[in-house]
């Protein structure tokens, strides 16, 4: 993982605990040259995201050393090792809340993706993220999505073209929005529109944009969406079509067997469940 995603990340996260004295309670309790080694240890399963972001946090306060390091991406269970850190105790206990903040944080959203994609195995629905995620932590949280198995949407508003519904609003109707952008995007740039009803599906379809975003369609309309769409691609070039709207792991099942294309899940990144994980003397 680039270290260029993370490192001032972890330098405001340092400072914004360290405040204006540092850590009070551990430099009164030991002297600079005391040391310790300690382990991050999971206490629940899981799927870990985000270790080399969370070393950072020890690596920014002195030079620690770290060992049997294990992999993001690797399952785990209670009490498994994630890896072992030695070096001055100063430095391990005034960064262990931060390198735990970030590695519960991706390291939960990891395993909810693990989990949702699990649920849609063997359905050809690939599970993705969307712009839902905390500022200043996008980059970080889209990474976690790929560790647990999903895909990432738009990074950003320059990545591709997404017409939603207030845009459609603002602009007068769905096709003067296409036309506006056809007239002015580069052939390279993918084109989505957002839809809410069957009706306006189908005059997306015509417009033949590279997805249609169902918002809130029930499964009975997505099966209806998708037979229209594998119609209508003896004329034209196959759409995909992708649905949103609180899909849960209970749900997201079936919304993947009416042969949608993609599932895009915004609690992935906005109602993170931290993964619970400790740093052990």
């Amino acid at each position: 993982m680039n270290l260029l995603l993370y490192r001032d990340l972890v330098t405001r996260a340092l400072a914004e605990d360290l405040g204006r004295a540092g850590d009070v309670t551990t430099d009164l309790i030991f002297s600079a040259d005391h040391r310790s080694s300690a382990v991050f240890r999971a206490r629940e399963s899981g799927v870990l995201a985000g270790l080399e972001p969370a070393l950072e946090a020890f690596r920014q306060l002195s030079d620690v050393t770290v060992a049997d390091a294990i992999s993001d991406g690797a399952n785990l269970s209670p009490g498994t090792v994630i890896a072992r850190i030695e070096g001055p105790t100063r430095t391990i206990l005034t960064g262990e809340r931060t390198a735990l903040n970030l590695l519960g944080h991706l390291s939960g959203i990891a395993s909810r993706t693990k989990r949702l994609v699990d649920a849609v195995a063997g359905t050809g629905a690939a599970v993705i993220d969307t712009r839902k995620t905390l500022p200043g932590l996008r980059a970080l949280q889209k990474y976690a999505v790929t560790v647990g198995g999903g895909r990432n949407h738009r990074l950003g508003l320059d990545d591709a073209v997404l017409i939603k519904d207030n845009h459609i609003a603002a602009c007068g109707s769905l096709t003067e929005a296409v036309r506006r952008i056809r007239a002015g995007i580069g052939h390279t740039v993918k084109i989505e529109v957002e839809v809410d009803t069957l009706a306006q599906f189908e005059e997306a379809l015509g417009l033949e944009p590279d997805i249609i975003l169902l918002d809130n369609f029930s499964p009975a309309d997505l099966r209806t969406a998708v037979a229209r769409r594998d119609a209508a691609m003896l004329l034209h070039n196959r759409v995909l079509l992708e649905t949103s709207g609180r899909v849960t792991e209970a749900t997201i099942r079936a919304l993947a067997e009416t042969g949608v294309d993609l599932i895009s899940v915004g609690a992935l990144t906005h109602s993170v469940t931290v993964l619970d994980i400790g740093l052990d003397y």
